[in-house]
C-alpha cells in the first residue's frame, strides 16, 4: 500500500519501450541495446504490452498492443518466452529493473478469456461484448463482478512477477480499487518491494467515467494500492503552457497543490511525452527551450519517464497499430544531458523535501523552484532556474548570498541580494544550509 512506498523511487528513471517499433522489433533487440539505455541513466526498462494482439476489430494492420489476446503468452512477432526470460535476466544482471504493462480493464474481442469465459465480460443490451466508454472499439471490457476473474487475473500477475519487478497498470482507475489492493497484497507477499504504477487519468476523464456509471478512481484513491501515479492531473496545464495558451503560474499552482493533497511519500511519474501523448520535440520545437523543459522534468519531485526516442529529439509520434520504427537519428542527441540530470537527482534532497515552484522573470516565463530538505535530507537545498524562453534573465532565489556551482554546467554562480543571473540555460544549485 502507499504507506510502504519507498521514497527512493523519486530518484529513478523509467525508459519506455514499445518492442514492436524498437530497433529490429524484437525482445532480443532490446536486450542488445541495454548498455546504451543504461548509459542514459535509466533504472527501469518499462515495456508496453508484450502479449499477442487480437485479430477481431483490429486497428491498423497489426492491432493495438492494448487489445490483448492472451495474458499468459508472449507475442510471437517479438520473440518467445525464452527471449523474454533472457531479457529479464540481462536487465537484472546490469542492476536494472523490469516493468511490464498490465491491461486489465479489457481484452481483444477474440481473447482466450472472451472465448472461454464470456461470462467474465460486460455485455451490451443485445448481449454482445463491447466497451463502456470511449472509442476503443477494438476491445471488450471485463466485468469484475465475477470472483473467478479476480482469481485468474491475480494468478497471472503472480506468474509474471517471477520475471518483472513492477507493473504499470493500464487505465487503473477503471478497475475496482478492491481488486488492485488484493492483487498487490498477493504479489507482494511473495515478491516484497514489488512496484506498482497506475496509469491514472485526467480529472476530466475521471468525471466522465463517473457520469456514465463507470468505475473512476482518483489519484488519492489509487495511492491506497499504488506506489506511483501518472502526472495527468497537471499534464494538460503543462501542455497549454508549452503551446502558449495559459500563464505559467497556472500550471505551477497545480504542481504546488500536489504537495498537500497526496500522501507525504507520494511519487508522481513526471513526463514530457509518452506513447499516448505528443512528442516533446513536436510541442517544443526549439532545442534550447526543450532542454530547459527537460531539466525541469528531472528537477521536479517524482520519478522520470523517458519515451524511447526522446533522447534524440524525435518529432514523429509512432503509431501503435502499424509497423513504425523509432528513428534514432531523428534530431538533437541529448543523451549526455540526460545522464548528467540523472546524476544530479541522486542528491538526497530529491528524496525528502518540501517542493515549491513559482513563475518569475521576464513575462513570468522562468520557473524558479526549490527542494528544501527535511528528515534524512535536513539542511540540504536545491534551487532550479528554468528559463522556458531560453533567454538571459535575473531572478530571486531562496539561497543566501554567496558563491555556488551550477550542477549542470559546472560553472561558478554568484548570488547577491538573493538574486542570480541566468544566461538562458537551466541551472541547478545544490547547497548545505545551516540547521
Amino acid at each position: 500500500m502507499a504507506e510502504s512506498t519507498r521514497k527512493e523511487l523519486r530518484s529513478q528513471v523509467f525508459y519506455q519501450i514499445f518492442v514492436r517499433n524498437y530497433k529490429a522489433g524484437t525482445l532480443q533487440a532490446v536486450k542488445e541495446d541495454l548498455p546504451r539505455i543504461q548509459s542514459l541513466g535509466a533504472d527501469w526498462i518499462y515495456l508496453l504490452p508484450v502479449h499477442p494482439t487480437g485479430e477481431v476489430h483490429r486497428k491498423g494492420s497489426l492491432g493495438s498492443p492494448y487489445a490483448i489476446r492472451d495474458y499468459r503468452a508472449i507475442d510471437p512477432t517479438i520473440g518467445t518466452m525464452e527471449d523474454f526470460t533472457a531479457l529479464a535476466d540481462a536487465v537484472h544482471s546490469r542492476g536494472m529493473k523490469l516493468m511490464m504493462d498490465i491491461v486489465y480493464n479489457h481484452t481483444s474481442p477474440d481473447s482466450v478469456l472472451a472465448v472461454n469465459h464470456p461470462e467474465w465480460f460486460w455485455h451490451r443490451e443485445d448481449g454482445s461484448l463491447g466497451n463502456r466508454v470511449g472509442d476503443w472499439w477494438d476491445v471488450a471490457d471485463l466485468d469484475y463482478g465475477n470472483p473467478e476473474l479476480w482469481d485468474y487475473q491475480i494468478e497471472t500477475l503472480k506468474f509474471w512477477a517471477d520475471y518483472a519487478d513492477g507493473f504499470r497498470c493500464d487505465v487503473a482507475p477503471m478497475v475496482p480499487m478492491a481488486f488492485w489492493e488484493q492483487a498487490r497484497a498477493a504479489v507482494n507477499k511473495t515478491h516484497p518491494g514489488f512496484v506498482w504504477l497506475a496509469e491514472s487519468g485526467e480529472p476530466g476523464f475521471i468525471a466522465h467515467l463517473r457520469r456514465h456509471g463507470v468505475c473512476g478512481a482518483s489519484d488519492g484513491e489509487l495511492y491506497h494500492a499504488f506506489d506511483l501515479c501518472y502526472d495527468y492531473d497537471v499534464y494538460n496545464l503543462q501542455k497549454q503552457v508549452q503551446l502558449g495558451e495559459i500563464p505559467l503560474q497556472k500550471y505551477l499552482d497545480g504542481v504546488n497543490l500536489q504537495e498537500g493533497q497526496y500522501p507525504e511519500n507520494y511519487v508522481k511519474l513526471r513526463f514530457l511525452e509518452n506513447h499516448d501523448r505528443s512528442r516533446a520535440a513536436a510541442l517544443i520545437p526549439d532545442d534550447d527551450k526543450r532542454r530547459n523543459w527537460t531539466a525541469w522534468l528531472y528537477f521536479m519531485k517524482g520519478s522520470v519517464l523517458l519515451y524511447a526516442g526522446q533522447e534524440v529529439s524525435c518529432v514523429r509520434h509512432p503509431t501503435l497499430f502499424d509497423a513504425d520504427p523509432v528513428d534514432f537519428g531523428a534530431g538533437q542527441d541529448i543523451s549526455g544531458y540526460l545522464t548528467r540530470l540523472r546524476e544530479i537527482r541522486q542528491d538526497p534532497v530529491f528524496l525528502e523535501s518540501l517542493f515549491h515552484a513559482e513563475a518569475a522573470g521576464p513575462n513570468q516565463s522562468v520557473i524558479v523552484a526549490s527542494h528544501e530538505g527535511y528528515g534524512s535530507a535536513e539542511g540540504r537545498v536545491a534551487v532550479g532556474i528554468f528559463p522556458l524562453s531560453a533567454e538571459p534573465c535575473s531572478v530571486q532565489t531562496v539561497l543566501p548570498d554567496g558563491e555556488y556551482t551550477d550542477a549542470l554546467s559546472g560553472q561558478r554562480v554568484s548570488v547577491f541580494e538573493q538574486t542570480v543571473r541566468c544566461d538562458g540555460q537551466a541551472m541547478i544549485l545544490l547547497a548545505q544550509t545551516a540547521g
